[in-house]
């Protein structure tokens, strides 16, 4: 199989109809250029040129050759400035995870902002998932990046991270309940009221987490209600049905109904993590890590 080099010596060859002419521009000697000329011939089993003294001049079957050598040549540099582009991040597709806290933060929507100011050729594949499945996945190679909430260790061999996002939590109260009267909320207020709280599945701490942070700041919540995400539980804090505490950044998502009061005394909060492969270099990992992290 003939490679590239000897069809970029046949198209130059076949341009100006001269050998010594031809070696000048490829910065080669002639004799090397002429036998490169012939050992295609003798691979293609085909003559191409005709030859008198110093002139070469291509036959019927040497200008068909020079078509497709031509486009040949043409998809060869299209197929390098991809793999640039690829190593750049200018072009290629990325998988990335994400937790639904970063997107009530904005951090996902602020990625793809991000992408398609740097690089709109870039394919992007979105995927909810938990933290734990996140790693796993960034560790196997499915996924690029992921915006957890759990970070691995600082010491994990194979997966770096970095916090992008911390959120204290803010308590959400039915509209006409007598705690929108109150200007200090304190524990007291919360003890025995009923709760509506979210637990994640499976293996979910968040519930465990919860009780033990309201425990330590001196109420114990009956919690009545229990729900798949924060949105729901601020519908059914919007009905009446309990109290709830939700990311910050949920204000401006809250259904008619529900106040919103602050708790610097609640010593919990939610924290996003951007998580990556170590040995990933790719400049767009890079660029991506110092974006989210501003």
């Amino acid at each position: 199989m003939f490679d590239l080099r000897q069809l970029r010596y046949f198209i130059t060859v076949a341009e100006t109809g001269n050998v010594g002419r031809a070696a000048e521009i490829l910065h080669i000697s002639q004799s090397p250029l002429s036998r490169q000329i012939m050992q295609l011939e003798e691979q293609l089993g085909v003559t191409l040129f005709e030859r008198a003294r110093q002139r070469v001049h291509l036959n019927a079957e040497g200008r068909a050759f020079l078509v497709e050598a031509r486009a040949l040549i043409a998809n060869a540099r299209r197929v390098e400035e991809f793999g640039r582009s690829l190593a750049s991040g200018a072009v290629g597709r990325l998988a990335i995870g994400y937790v639904e806290g970063a997107v009530h933060a904005g951090l996902v929507a602020d990625m793809l902002r991000q992408f398609r100011r740097d690089r709109p050729q870039l394919h992007l594949s979105l995927m909810s998932l938990r933290s734990a499945a996140q790693l796993e996945s960034l560790r196997q190679r499915t996924l690029d990046l992921g915006l957890v909430y759990s970070p691995p260790p600082a010491d994990y061999p194979e997966i770096a991270s970095m916090l992008v996002r911390r959120e204290p939590l803010v308590l959400a109260i039915p509209e006409g309940d007598a705690l929108t009267a109150v200007a200090d909320i304190g524990p007291h207020h919360l003890d025995g009221r009923p709760w509506i709280t979210v637990v994640r599945q499976p293996a979910d701490t968040n519930r465990g987490q919860f009780l033990a942070a309201c425990i330590e700041a001196g109420f114990v919540p009956d919690i009545a209600y229990e729900t798949a995400d924060p949105l729901t539980s601020l519908g059914l804090v919007s009905a009446g049905l309990g109290l709830a505490t939700v990311q910050e950044s949920l204000r401006s998502a809250a259904p008619p109904g529900v106040v919103f009061r602050d708790l610097p005394w609640f010593k919990r909060s939610v924290a996003i993590y951007l998580a990556w492969r170590r040995q990933d270099e790719r400049a767009v990992i890079g660029d991506l890590r110092r974006a989210v992290g501003q």
